[in-house]
């Protein structure tokens, strides 16, 4: 009788011999669906500013490519990132950087005037009781609610040390957690940058395993959304913020050039700049400016940002993301209202991926991408 043992039968190494192969997918996609779900909780409030390094990657993609081009021959290197990382930084940085310098230098000024006006209220300008058909009624609401000094302790608060402590204890809080953020989504850009193409790579092979040809067209789509969206919000901006700009040099505004880039930069908000403008076209009063002129810059503004965010900047960001009018409006203003200041270029990129979907997979157009709606 012999002693040799027979070997034993190899187990199956795709899982045990009692799960079939549907079974097996069921459980890999589950486990899969799990770990991305527990990610995104964890990563919950770092999910902004990737997005945000997202974006700009994809949009100044091109860019930074002639930007290695001429920095270095030999590809991309380490240094080339950097420095294009701390570009786009100083850029973002810029507007903000400038008017809290403004801020700082003005502040004591600006505190002696809020500390005045507790005390003796804030007097009516003399011109606005001729102000023809509503004059006296302003100026007597001017009095009753600003020149009282009391009235005016609702409107700027009673100046309180330990408030004002409080206040600026939170505001530097605030300060310091953005600054933090802001940090961040630039670290996330530099290695979307020093590591672009593989990952481009990655998801490229990701949409073709799961969805095949029609989801490569899709990424591509979704990226060309994107850097459609960025450039028409940029060009749409800086033309806003030019034009008021120039109505500020010719009014004779205090600090034009400040207030033009902070204007530039806040056109990128839906609204934004209507701040900015009415802002300058009150500090013109203050400074002793003609009100006409101040009504001038603010109707001018007003009439700029009017046809440039309800019908330039849809249209543009409509025609490079292949979307309807309506659609890019829906977009827009319902991304900034779900996502926050990220919904601007989340919420026509959704809206671009569900038109691919609708045009190119239900409606049988294949491969064909020039159908229009």
């Amino acid at each position: 009788m012999s002693t040799e043992r027979k070997p034993a039968k190899a187990k199956d190494d795709q899982g045990p011999l009692w799960l079939d192969a549907k079974a097996r997918i069921a459980a890999r996609i589950g486990l899969a669906i799990c770990l991305s779900l527990l990610a995104l909780w964890i990563a919950r409030d770092f999910l902004a500013p990737i997005g945000w390094a997202i974006v700009i990657a994809v949009s100044t993609w091109p860019i930074y490519s002639r930007f290695v081009a001429k920095f270095s021959s030999g590809g991309p290197t380490f240094l080339a990132p950097v420095l294009f990382t701390l570009i786009v930084g100083l850029l973002i940085f810029l507007p903000v950087g400038l008017a809290l310098h403004r801020a700082s230098q003005d502040g004591a000024a600006v505190a002696e005037a809020l500390a005045r006006y507790r005390e003796t209220g804030i007097p009516a300008p003399s011109w606005l009781g001729d102000v023809p058909g509503f004059g006296q009624h302003a100026s007597h609401w001017w009095r009753v609610n600003l020149s009282d000094a009391k009235a005016v302790h609702q409107w700027i608060g009673s100046g309180n040390a330990g408030n004002n402590t409080d206040a600026a204890r939170a505001a530097g809080a605030e300060v310091l957690h953005r600054t933090f953020l802001f940090v961040f989504s630039l670290i996330a850009l530099f290695g979307l940058l020093r590591h672009g193409p593989w990952v481009a790579n990655r998801v490229m092979d990701t949409a073709d395993k799961i969805l095949g040809g029609p989801g490569e067209r899709l990424t591509f789509k979704m990226v060309e959304a994107i850097r459609g969206t960025v450039n028409g919000t940029v060009v749409v901006a800086v033309t806003e913020g030019a034009l008021i700009g120039a109505a500020y040099v010719i009014a004779d505004v205090p600090y034009p050039l400040l207030l033009m880039l902070l204007t530039m930069a806040f056109a990128m908000l839906p609204f934004g700049a209507w701040a900015v403008f009415t802002t300058a076209s009150l500090l013109l009063i203050l400074q002793g400016g003609s009100p006409y002129a101040a009504l001038g810059v603010f109707v001018f503004g007003a009439a700029v940002m009017l046809i440039g965010d309800t019908f330039l900047w849809p249209a543009i960001v409509g025609n490079t993301a292949r979307l309807p009018f309506v659609v890019a409006l829906v977009g827009i203003f319902g991304g900034l209202q779900s996502f926050g200041l990220i919904g601007l270029f989340l919420g026509p990129v959704i809206m671009a991926a569900l038109m691919i979907v609708w045009r190119e997979w239900l409606m049988g157009y294949g491969k064909s991408t020039n159908e229009r709606v």
